[in-house]
């Protein structure tokens, strides 16, 4: 969908004539000039954009080896964003909890990494307006992503073949989810999969190293107060704190730039947890989790539980992130402990037990008191999302219901 349509679709999808502008792909070029002048140069892309109408988005890529697929190319939308449009960041600077208190707001969401008992978190403020952060962490070259449309975030590996890659946003779109690109090889990536969709490394997936979560900033800063967090110093004038999507994720909502029709099995916009042991994934829509509070499962014949922990603003919601209604955390962990004991858990009071000793967990899978106290569960979550991205990259997906 090229430039013009994104603009007047976004009108009609009621952003507003500002809001529509700011969405529309390039919008940050011109963050600097006033209004009319944003406005005239907005509309002047429209034009390039659709005197370029039949140009096909693969001749913009002459690197790439497209007789190496394992899709149907149809199934890419070019954005009309161009390549690099929207800026990875790949020189990142951090700060400590201390110094990013002063512009970030404790109920904002962050994607917290943790390696080696160390913690880095990258604020979605930031991730907004880049999507991708290429990072090194204790000497571990990760790969920080964050798809807006889909509203996904993961930590995947840059080593592919002994080789450390480096990534940027493409401009391209499949069932709304980004499609990065290698700057080695210029091969094409699914950020929801972190699997290579064309070119020389098609056979290739980044694998899922290093847990992750999203959640409050002021729970990092209370988990890890000597932790580091993403600084706003990228290099790039762009306005963060605002949410440029604003009132995308209303459950009422459709996927921007989806082609087909979504799985009607769950609302577009539902929230899920992901849970995946071995091949087998399953779905748990927010609705689920937040009425529970705990759910106890099994999966592929794994014993898990479904925690829900403190919320965070939506980074979807309203201009102001700051503003945004409250979405709850949620993670999935394995039910089995050491010892090869399954527990099973209830919520008492607000309070996370297991119905075995009497223990108190968080919602970290961490036992924090009681007979169990230091022992932590195994994540088996893979990460949020809204539900149209999980049932159209993963159709066979389970999807829990409630007892």
């Amino acid at each position: 969908m090229k430039i013009a349509q994104h603009f007047f679709m976004l009108q009609r999808r009621g952003f507003g004539f500002q809001n529509a502008i700011l969405c529309t792909p390039w919008f940050t070029t011109f963050a600097r000039v006033t209004n009319g002048i944003l406005v005239i140069a907005s509309l002047a892309l429209a034009n390039v954009a659709l005197a370029q109408e039949h140009t096909t988005w693969t001749q913009n890529w002459p690197k790439t080896d497209f007789t190496q697929t394992n899709i149907n190319l149809t199934e890419i939308v070019d954005s009309g964003i161009p390549k690099d449009g929207i800026p990875a960041i790949s020189r990142p600077r951090f700060v400590s909890v201390k110094k990013a208190r002063k512009w970030i707001d404790d109920r904002e969401p962050v994607l917290v990494v943790e390696i080696d008992n160390k913690a880095r978190a990258y604020p979605l403020q930031i991730l907004l307006y880049h999507q991708i952060v290429n990072d090194t962490f204790r000497n571990k070259p990760i790969l920080i992503t964050f798809c807006p449309l889909c509203n996904n975030g993961l930590v995947l590996n840059r080593r592919v073949d002994g080789k450390t890659l480096t990534f940027g946003t493409s401009g391209l779109l499949r069932n709304s989810g980004l499609v990065m690109f290698d700057r080695q090889t210029e091969s094409l990536w699914q950020q929801f999969t972190g699997t290579a969709i064309a070119g020389q490394y098609v056979t290739k997936q980044l694998s899922l190293d290093y847990p992750t979560q999203l959640i409050a900033f002021s729970q990092f800063a209370q988990r890890h107060p000597k932790g580091r967090v993403l600084s706003r110093d990228t290099g790039f004038n762009r306005k963060y704190g605002l949410n440029p999507f604003q009132g995308y994720d209303s459950i009422d909502n459709n996927p921007l730039l989806f082609q087909d029709e979504t799985d009607p099995r769950l609302p577009a916009m539902e929230r899920v947890l992901n849970v995946r042991i071995n091949e087998s994934l399953k779905l748990y829509p927010f609705t689920s989790v937040k009425s529970s509070g705990v759910i106890n499962d099994v999966v592929d014949g794994r014993p898990v539980v479904v925690m829900s922990g403190l919320a965070y603003a939506s980074p979807l919601d309203q201009t102001d992130i700051h503003n945004s209604t409250s979405v709850p955390t949620a993670s999935g962990f394995d039910r089995t402990i050491n010892n090869n004991t399954v527990l099973k858990f209830t919520s008492i009071n607000g309070k996370i037990i297991d119905t075995e000793t009497r223990s108190q967990w968080n919602a970290f899978g961490e036992a924090i008191a009681g007979e169990l106290k230091g022992v932590n569960l195994k994540r088996v979550d893979v990460g949020v999302n809204f539900a149209f991205a999980s049932l159209a990259f993963m159709p066979d997906a389970a999807i829990y219901r409630n007892q």
